[in-house]
């Protein structure tokens, strides 16, 4: 195990605080009279959630075979971004390395913080340069590191990627927000290993609930009670949460809608390659494909004239639109669209 210090680590007013900490959720009572809250006797939805959110921390510890005081639960992985970054980086100060191209609200988050970002720009097969990175943290010393893999939007995992978890003495962040469809191994397992490693997952893609709102943080206890403490009172509703226990109930459903997604992203592929306005089809671990084309504004105002919405990636990455995998119907009609521009 790497030696690290995490308090060190933390802002000095974080370690201060005290979190908000609900009666009802850290005791235990047979049949309550609940007068505590000032909630209104009446309705199905009447009651604040667990803001600890036990039951499902313990339902996903079993499935994932990690325990759940390792678990914290985000309204999305956009809270949890937002949180690590308040807990770390102080502000005006500290500053945090995301890749570029990647997900943007890493750097969003950052600045709201007024947390300098220092950019890793990808090589032309969108991979980390090692001795880039090792400059980077040495001129700058960041405090946190966000890694996307597989990542958003290029669609390929990262390679050696304990490389860049070894070699970092802040805290690191994986955001494996698209695991499922790869057959990467989940950094999962090296939680134990690395005291300073915090992994992200969702609800939100293969598991089909963007609409839930539900992000995991998977880390050491110490850095699971840093982000309890700090989140916001209640900060995922009942309803969500009762779903995506539903869900984890449903495993073998579950299995079969992946089964079906990867089966479409099979054929998908195979399909872009005989598109003619296509100049390039990125290999992809996710649900999703990078494609350069060779008239991207065409090809993009066309697709939106057809109502086909799509993720606008260029100019920053010149001449590409983000696609991603829909049900055969919804991949049909893009192909033939496609092929008539």
């Amino acid at each position: 195990m790497t030696t690290i210090n995490i308090q060190k680590l933390v802002r000095k007013n974080i370690l201060e605080l005290k979190p908000y900490i609900s009666f009802r959720d850290n005791n235990t009572f047979e049949n309550p009279l609940l007068m505590d809250a000032n909630e209104s006797p009446f309705g199905e939805f009447n009651r604040y959630p667990d803001s600890t959110h036990k039951n499902l921390r313990e339902k996903i510890s079993v499935s994932k075979n990690i325990s759940a005081g390792q678990i914290a639960i985000g309204n999305g992985s956009d809270e949890l971004i937002d949180l690590i970054i308040k807990i770390f980086c102080e502000p005006k100060k500290d500053s945090v390395v995301v890749m570029n191209p990647s997900f943007a609200m890493y750097g969003f988050y950052a600045a709201i913080n007024e947390n300098a970002i220092v950019q890793l720009n990808l090589n032309e097969n969108f991979e980390i340069v090692k001795e880039d990175f090792l400059n980077a943290i040495k001129k700058d010393q960041p405090k946190v590191l966000f890694l996307c893999s597989p990542n958003n939007p290029t669609g390929n995992s990262i390679d050696d990627i304990e490389f860049y978890i070894q070699n970092f003495d802040g805290i690191v962040v994986v955001d494996e927000a698209y695991i499922e469809f790869s057959e990467q191994k989940s950094c999962l397992e090296l939680i134990n290993k690395y005291p300073n490693l915090i992994v992200l997952q969702t609800f939100s893609k293969a598991w089909g609930l963007a609409g839930a709102r539900i992000g995991i943080a998977y880390s050491s206890i110490e850095i699971t009670n840093l982000i309890y403490t700090v989140k916001s009172p209640f900060n995922v509703n009942i309803l969500s949460q009762n779903l995506v226990l539903e869900k984890l109930d449903q495993i073998e459903d579950f299995h079969i809608n992946l089964n079906e997604i990867l089966k479409e992203r099979d054929w998908l592929s195979d399909q872009l390659k005989n598109v003619e306005c296509i100049s390039k089809v990125f290999p992809t671990d996710a649900n999703f494909f990078l494609l350069e084309f060779k008239e991207v504004e065409k090809v993009y105002s066309t697709l939106l004239e057809h109502e086909i919405l799509t993720s606008k990636r260029f100019p920053q990455i010149p001449s590409c639109i983000r696609i991603n995998v829909g049900s055969r119907n919804e991949n049909q009609t893009l192909i033939t669209i496609l092929k008539s521009i």
